[in-house]
Order: structure tokens, then C-alpha cells, then sequence
């Protein structure tokens, strides 16, 4: 019964990290990162990006994906364990090193949304102070959608409740075969103690303070003209060469082509 709920919740955790939403925002932020480089080095929304793509590079380079994968198939399968009273188990250093990843990535998400909460509400004061329009409005959406894929995702939570499948099935097999193999740091049996913070509750405190903060964009509503319900045929039938020729010779400060629907 405990194999079979931690090879569900394994697959559940690699299915939401290896997501396409968590990639592709990115490899948006590499791209706006690499544009703006060499402009803003000095800019404190561009340094603070900078910390964003910093934690989620770490978190590529933990390969806590493949580490999932790994034990998933050092589990045996329902088959297996019904032709004979006993089964093969993952051994105590594997889930040792597993859980070790996971306490690092759940402590790694956490610093992610931190510094995208940061880095959104600084984005946000200098864009109300009419600093570098363009990059703060795609910084203040690039940061929102990545807090949000994390969060309504429910990554971590995802990974405290695989926490606590892997904290049973150790304590389990230390008590079957104890061979230590991580000297010298105790696992904590609830992950929550590890963290220092109630991960639910400082989400809700993240959000009211990004709500609270996007209130005060109200007058970029000059710049983002609201665009009519019914776009007309002929508006949707427009060659692609005409739009491109149509933006060359309009400037890039113009309000009316920076909210302008692209269809």
C-alpha cells in the first residue's frame, strides 16, 4: 500500500515539474533577460528578474525530475508484488538521497515565488512611476504567470505530500535493514518544520500583496485602450503582409500599437 502511494504521488510530482507552462515561462524570461541585458544592468526590476531566472535554473540543474524517475522504477509494480509474499523495496540510501532533493526543491519553490512576489511589486512601483513602460508591463505579466503556474499548479504542495509518503516508506525500511547512507543531518517528519513558514499561508499573503499592488495600475489604461467585443471580418481576414508593413511605420512609442489585439 505505501509503494503504490508513493509511485502515485512520484508521478504526480515529475508530471507538474516537467510541465509545458513552468518551461515555456522559462524560456520567456531567458529571452527577455537576454534582450534587455546590456541595457538595465543597473535597473533593480531587470536585477530582481535576475534573481527569478537564478532559482529556476537551480531547480533544472537538481535534475529532480530524473531523480523521480529513478525510484519510480526501482518500485515494483502491482503485478509483482502479488505473484510473491515478498517484494524487492527501494534501498534507504535511495530514498535518503530522493527525500534530500525534495526538502531542497520545496525550500528552493519557496525562495522562486518569494523573489517572483519581489520582483513583481518592484516591477510594478517603477512601472507607476512610468519607468521603462514596456519592460516593467512584461516583467509585471511574465512574473504573475510564473507565480501563478507554481502556485495553482500546487507544485509544492505536490512536493510536501511526496515528503511525507518518502518520510513513511524510510522509516519503514531503517527499521527492516538500517543502512544509513546521509551522515550527520536528521530528517524532519513534517516538512512544514523544515521550511520554517505555512507554505498555504504565505501564498495568500504573496497574493493580497500582487492584487494590491496591481490596483495601482489604473492609468495605463490610456496606454491599453480596451479593444470592441466584435472584432469585424475584415478585420479578421487581414493579409499578414499588410499588418507587418502597418507596423514598420508605426513607431514603437505609440499607445494604440502597444494594446493592439495581433491577430
Amino acid at each position: 500500500r505505501f509503494l503504490s502511494a508513493l509511485r502515485r504521488r512520484c508521478d504526480i510530482a515529475g508530471k507538474r515539474l516537467s510541465g509545458p507552462g513552468l518551461a515555456a515561462e522559462g524560456r520567456v524570461l531567458r529571452a527577455v533577460l537576454y534582450v534587455y541585458h546590456s541595457r538595465l544592468l543597473r535597473h533593480r526590476p531587470y536585477l530582481a528578474l535576475q534573481q527569478v531566472e537564478q532559482c529556476l535554473k537551480r531547480l533544472w540543474k537538481m535534475n529532480l525530475v530524473g531523480c523521480l524517475e529513478t525510484l519510480v522504477g526501482l518500485i515494483p509494480k502491482k503485478n509483482a508484488s502479488k505473484a510473491q509474499a515478498e517484494c524487492l523495496v527501494p534501498s534507504q540510501p535511495i530514498l535518503e538521497t530522493v527525500a534530500l532533493k525534495v526538502l531542497g526543491g520545496c525550500k528552493l519553490i519557496l525562495r522562486l515565488l518569494d523573489c517572483c512576489c519581489k520582483a513583481f511589486l518592484l516591477s510594478v512601483k517603477h512601472l507607476c512611476s512610468k519607468e521603462f513602460i514596456l519592460l516593467n508591463t512584461v516583467a509585471s505579466g511574465l512574473l504573475s504567470r510564473l507565480w501563478s503556474v507554481i502556485q495553482y499548479r500546487c507544485v509544492l504542495q505536490t512536493l510536501m505530500s511526496l515528503y511525507s509518503a518518502l518520510s513513511t516508506m524510510l522509516h519503514l525500511v531503517s527499521e527492516t535493514q538500517k543502512t544509513p547512507y546521509i551522515k550527520g543531518f536528521t530528517f524532519p517528519s513534517d516538512v512544514g518544520d523544515f521550511l520554517g513558514v505555512n507554505a498555504s499561508s504565505e501564498a495568500k499573503k504573496q497574493k493580497a500583496k500582487m492584487l494590491t499592488a496591481k490596483k495601482s495600475t489604473g492609468w495605463m489604461k490610456t496606454f491599453f485602450p480596451a479593444m470592441p467585443e466584435a472584432v469585424s471580418k475584415v478585420e479578421k481576414k487581414r493579409k499578414s503582409e499588410s499588418y507587418t508593413s502597418a507596423v514598420r511605420n508605426c513607431s514603437i512609442l505609440c499607445p494604440v500599437d502597444i494594446g493592439e489585439r495581433v491577430v
